[in-house]
């Protein structure tokens, strides 16, 4: 009796402990991610104390004091910014990986972003499209295109790797039309002024288009906490999904549009930062584990979390001004992809 009583108390510890574990991580990102909300709100080319943040966001301070200004209408517009545009890119991420079964994945570097980014030009130098709405069509048609375009052809490809001729193919399609981008923008001279941050990465003074890309955002973002169950049948293998009920070809179709979605969002709004989404998404099941249900919210926060402290990093790099968050994500993702591609390479020999 005893026995038995002590193994199912045993069974049920071990039954609660990822439950556990997920209360803990989640606790510690919003903790981390809440000071760095408040390093964003105080760092930059002028530091202001963490009680003046907090009196101005409180409405404390008086309408012309300079500080809270800074913080109210510069500083506070960009952290918002970046989190919403980190959520997107991690659960993008996240979606891209589930659909493609590819670690590897990411809006970035399948170059879901550089057709974004392209298709935002041409509206931009050749059609006449100036506000943020507009930005958003032209970029979900983009990233539409480039995502099919980098499908087909590593289809098309002999290399004996799905993953590596995928990630081939992004590759290069990211970096004819990133190219593309390159040579409307630098012959006009106007143009290229105002889109050289953006063209790159930035949310330097982007804060104003919360406001047009907010119900693109929040639509995808609700609609990713719906994919779950079927990314986690999908997990499992084509055949299974089908006996459990999930219409696969429908359901990693629907779930690549919203990773797509809320890529074009992401990069219509700052322009293209990668490496947010894979690494946010490896992070995310690092805490939690496997299962979509809870990688996909968790992801949503990691990418909010990699994209804002980058975004303070960048504006504490010694030199002149400051560097666009899409370098800082560069400088961290690179050799984490670097890394990933070599365990799977190491893994599969």
């Amino acid at each position: 009796m005893t026995t038995s009583h002590t193994r199912g108390n045993s069974h049920g510890a071990t039954r609660r402990s990822p439950i556990a574990w997920r209360g803990l991580g989640l606790l510690a990102l919003v903790v981390v991610l809440a000071a760095t909300v408040l390093a964003g709100l105080a760092l930059g080319a002028r530091e202001i104390a963490p009680g003046t943040v907090v009196a101005a966001l409180l409405g404390e301070l008086p309408a012309d004091h300079y500080d809270g200004l800074v913080v109210v209408t510069e500083r506070l517009p960009r952290v918002l910014l970046g989190l919403l545009v980190g959520a997107c890119l991690g659960a993008s991420g996240a979606i891209m990986q589930a659909v493609t079964r590819n670690p590897l994945a990411d809006p970035g570097i399948l170059g879901v972003e550089a057709g974004a980014a392209a298709a935002v030009v041409i509206g931009i130098v050749i059609v006449g499209v100036h506000e943020p709405r507009g930005y958003f069509w032209f970029a979900l048609a983009g990233a539409g295109v480039a995502a099919i375009a980098v499908a087909l052809i590593s289809r098309a490809t002999t290399s004996a790797s799905r993953e590596i001729s995928l990630v081939i193919a992004g590759a290069a399609v990211a970096a004819l039309l990133m190219s593309l981008v390159t040579l409307l923008t630098v012959r006009d001279e106007a143009v290229y002024s105002s889109l050289r941050s953006w063209s790159v990465g930035s949310l330097v003074g982007r804060g104003s288009v919360i406001g047009e890309l907010l119900p693109f955002a929040v639509a995808g973002l609700l609609l990713v906490l719906t994919l779950g169950r079927s990314l986690d049948a999908l997990a499992l293998g084509d055949d299974v999904a089908a006996g459990l009920g999930v219409r696969v070809g429908r359901t990693r179709l629907w779930a690549a549009g919203i990773g797509v979605l809320l890529a074009a969002t992401a990069t219509a709004a700052v322009g293209p930062v990668a490496f947010v989404g894979l690494v946010a998404a490896h992070l995310a099941r690092l805490i939690v584990g496997t299962e979509h249900r809870w990688v996909l919210p968790y992801s949503m926060l990691t990418g909010a979390l990699l994209l804002t402290a980058a975004d303070v990093a960048a504006r504490l790099v010694p030199g002149r001004g400051e560097l666009e968050v899409g370098i800082m994500t560069a400088v961290v993702g690179t050799p984490f992809f670097v890394y990933l591609a070599r365990r799977r390479v190491r893994s599969s020999s």
